[in-house]
């Protein structure tokens, strides 16, 4: 057995897992597939296969034996034998997988065709990720009250209390209420209190935020709808306007992102009811990226929002495989009291029903099927969440349907000014909840593209819908 066979044995187990073969030679240089792997066999197959089991279950070699008895297997090929080693992806409770002992240099990642060894940051992030009880709740020693924006934690504390009017946490003080969230501790051993991750990123004064998290930046950044040489039409970032903690930039960012989706006009009594099941699933996106996010690696929170699609990137990697998390059931967030917070105030749904819920919403519409992107080499997630029709699913190729060239807030346009032809603008917003300046930008952006025009004066006349 090659030495190198253990270092893809870590590398495997700390990234998506994998199969090493036993008998077959690469030939590197080789361009053409066929040519490339060469099936050589091995000389004593079930030798080999005993070795390896012993070294396996040796804790000298590794410090986890991930295999079942089917992961070993001997193929015939053509009279030669060849040993396949299926090594599955480790969870991540017991994440690092290492060799010889030795966690700092002994701990590989899979990067492309090679095995690497995991840097500091990475190593300290499975580590982190093993720990059951989550990331945010470290007392981070000197941050007190004093460095709580009490104006917002009375926004979260009034959102809170409009949920639950009768609950006993209404009467408590500032510091016994944020106590009850996670957002404040006392170490047992030393009787030493003070806020935790949690307390200080979602409800924290700006200047002490960026003094403990100078890692981490947060930025919203709207590049829809651009005119002429527009960089970007709305920017959230550090500016001095507002305290910059998590549960400001979450409450601000998601109206921004709801508001342009479409919003069948409806009435519950005298009170307007829009609340999609889209409007639910950019919330529920939005506050998984906040409580999956690694906080203590460098990076960005950042959310970009274009005319076919949101954006949306946190720092750190995936705890569970993609394909796991497409499929729901099982919820593993990196920041557990900031995931309870979000839900006792109506955001987030409950333990491994949120990425289901997001699918679902944009299944309702049609829409193309949303993306989840791992990027090791940039220690972060990608979540795109695009707001066209999927091409495949049958779309008419009219001005209201195509799925290409126009945005859905468009289509939206588009259909009203169909049913009512003597819609007004100040009606359109009226209904949309769109801006007025949106409306006119939007409407005349249709008109220049040749899919409205207006027949007759703007008084007396009326909007007509063209086909292409």
């Amino acid at each position: 057995m090659p030495n190198s066979l253990w270092d893809t044995y870590s590398a495997f187990a700390n990234t998506y897992g994998g199969t090493i073969l036993l008998g077959v030679v690469e030939h590197m240089d080789e361009q053409n597939n066929t040519k490339r792997f060469e099936i050589v066999g091995v000389e004593d197959a079930d030798k080999i296969r005993k070795d390896l089991w012993n070294t396996v279950n040796s804790r000298e070699k590794v410090n986890i034996n991930l295999l079942y008895d089917d992961d070993i297997q001997t193929i015939d090929v053509g009279g030669k034998k060849v040993i396949a080693i299926n090594v599955p992806r480790a969870d991540y409770t017991v994440r690092p997988v290492y060799i010889n002992n030795n966690l700092s240099k002994g701990t590989f990642k899979r990067n492309h065709e090679g095995d690497y060894h995991c840097t500091e940051q990475e190593l300290k992030m499975m580590l982190r990720d093993a720990n059951e009880a989550g990331n945010d709740g470290l007392l981070l020693e000197y941050y007190t009250m004093d460095d709580i924006d009490i104006a917002t934690l009375e926004r979260f504390r009034q959102m809170f209390q409009n949920l639950h009017p009768e609950h006993q946490w209404n009467s408590a003080e500032y510091k016994e209420f944020l106590t009850n969230f996670g957002g404040y501790t006392r170490d047992r051993r030393t009787g030493k209190g003070g806020l935790t991750m949690t307390g200080l990123l979602m409800f924290g004064k700006g200047l002490p935020v960026r003094e403990r998290f100078d890692n981490l930046r947060m930025d919203y950044i709207d590049k829809s709808n651009l005119i002429g040489d527009q960089r970007y039409s709305d920017r959230l970032t550090y500016d001095g306007t507002w305290e910059n903690n998590l549960f400001n930039f979450i409450r601000m960012v998601i109206p921004k992102l709801t508001r342009d989706l479409p919003h069948p006009f409806s009435m519950d009594g005298v009170v307007r009811k829009d609340d999609t099941l889209q409007a639910k699933a950019v919330r529920e996106a939005v506050t998984n990226m906040v409580i999956h996010s690694d906080f203590m690696v460098n990076g960005v929170l950042k959310v970009e929002k274009y005319d076919d699609c949101f954006v949306l990137t946190n720092p750190g990697l995936l705890k569970l495989p993609i394909e796991q998390i497409y499929k729901g059931g099982e919820s593993k967030a990196r920041n557990q009291r900031m995931q309870n917070m979000f839900r006792m105030i109506g955001y987030g749904e409950n333990l491994g029903s949120g990425f289901p819920l997001i699918l679902n919403a944009w299944n309702e519409k049609h829409w193309i099927k949303p993306e989840l992107l791992e990027q090791p080499e940039l220690m972060q997630v990608k979540l795109t969440l695009h707001i066209q029709n999927n091409v495949a699913s049958g779309s008419l190729n009219d001005p209201i349907n195509d799925p290409i060239n126009l945005t859905e807030r468009q289509k939206m346009i588009l259909r009203m000014f169909s049913d009512d032809k003597d819609l007004s603008r100040e009606r359109l917003c009226e209904k949309t909840g769109l801006s007025d300046a949106t409306a006119k930008r939007e409407i005349a952006f249709l008109k220049k593209v040749g899919y409205l025009e207006r027949v007759g004066s703007f008084k007396s006349g009326y909007w007509n819908v063209l086909s292409k």
